[in-house]
C-alpha cells in the first residue's frame, strides 16, 4: 500500500517522512548521499584527464581535452575553457535523443559560469605564446545515470578531471614559426581555486533537504546551488525560480555549503595521494 500511496499522492507521502525529520531514502534531511569518484584515465584513453563521480544513484564522467588554437585577437593572452553538460537519453527516460534540451543547456551555461566566477582556471596560464599558441581545454561532462542533483556531480567530476590533467611542453619555434610539442615532459594544470557545489531543494517553501534525488527535485517548489572555494569564499548562488528564501536561510546555506566543501576536498585529495607515485 505504501508503493500504492507513493504513487498516487507523492507530496503527502514525502511530507509524512519529513514530519519525523527523515527522507523516504532513509537519509537525514542534511545528510549528503554516499559519495565516491575514482580517476578514470584508463577508461578514457584519448582524454587528458578524466574522472567518475558517483553521488547516490546519480554518476557522472568528465574528460577533458587539450588542443592547441590560435588566440582570439582581442585577447591574445588567454587560451580557452569550453565546457559541455550531456544528458543522453540512457541516463534517464525524461531525456530524449538529438541537440541538447533545456536542462542540458543550463547546466553548460552553469558550469561555465562556476568556472569564471570561482577562477578556478584563469585563461591566461593556457596562454603558451602571447598572440600565437594557446591551450583549449574542452570538457565533457556526460550523465551516465541521472537521479537528481547533476550540478553537484557535475561540478565535483569536472574539478577531479581537471586536477587528473597533465599537459605536455609546448614551445614555439622562432625561426620557422612552427609548434613543438614534447610528450616526455608534462605538467599538471595549473588550478587555482577548487570549487565544490551544494545544493537544496526547498519544500513547502520552507524546509530544506540537501543533495535532492530526482523525485525530490520533482516535488519540491524551488531548487538552489550554493558554490564555494576552500577559503569559504562564496563563488556562485545559482537559484533557477521557484520560493524565495529568507536571508538566514540563504546564510544557513552557505555555512552547511562549507562544511560540504571539506568534506569533498577530503576526498579529493585522499584519491590523488593513492595514486600519486612515491
Amino acid at each position: 500500500t505504501s508503493l500504492c500511496f507513493r504513487t498516487v499522492e507523492p507530496l503527502e507521502y514525502y511530507r509524512r517522512f519529513l514530519k519525523e525529520n527523515c527522507r523516504p531514502d532513509g537519509r537525514e534531511l542534511g545528510e549528503f548521499r554516499t559519495t565516491t569518484y575514482y580517476f578514470s584515465s584508463g577508461s578514457i584513453t584519448t582524454a587528458d584527464g578524466s574522472a567518475l563521480v558517483k553521488l547516490g544513484n546519480t554518476t557522472v564522467i568528465c574528460g577533458v581535452k587539450a588542443e592547441l588554437a590560435a588566440p582570439a585577437a582581442d585577447s591574445a593572452n588567454k587560451g580557452y575553457i569550453v565546457p559541455n553538460v550531456e544528458l543522453p537519453s540512457l541516463c534517464s527516460e525524461r531525456f530524449r535523443s538529438g541537440p541538447p534540451g533545456e536542462e542540458a543547456q543550463a547546466a553548460s551555461q552553469f558550469i561555465a559560469d562556476v568556472i569564471e566566477n570561482s577562477q578556478m582556471i584563469v585563461k591566461e596560464d593556457l596562454c603558451i605564446a602571447n598572440g600565437k599558441l594557446a591551450w583549449v581545454l574542452y570538457c565533457d561532462i556526460i550523465c551516465l545515470d541521472y537521479d537528481g542533483n547533476l550540478l553537484d556531480a557535475s561540478v565535483f567530476a569536472l574539478l577531479a578531471a581537471l586536477k587528473n590533467v597533465q599537459l605536455p611542453l609546448v614551445t614555439v619555434n622562432e625561426e620557422t614559426g612552427l609548434s613543438e610539442v614534447n610528450l616526455k615532459q608534462k605538467t599538471p594544470l595549473i588550478i587555482r581555486k577548487d570549487p565544490v557545489a551544494t545544493s537544496f531543494a526547498v519544500f513547502d517553501d520552507t524546509l530544506l533537504i540537501v543533495d535532492p534525488t530526482a523525485e525530490e527535485e520533482e516535488l519540491a517548489t524551488g531548487t538552489v546551488t550554493i558554490v564555494t572555494d576552500e577559503e569559504g569564499r562564496l563563488c556562485s548562488v545559482h537559484k533557477p525560480g521557484g520560493s524565495p528564501l529568507t536571508g538566514a536561510k540563504l546564510q544557513d546555506c552557505i555555512t552547511r555549503a562549507i562544511t560540504r566543501h571539506k568534506e569533498v576536498k577530503k576526498l579529493i585529495d585522499k584519491v590523488i595521494k593513492s595514486i600519486t607515485p612515491k
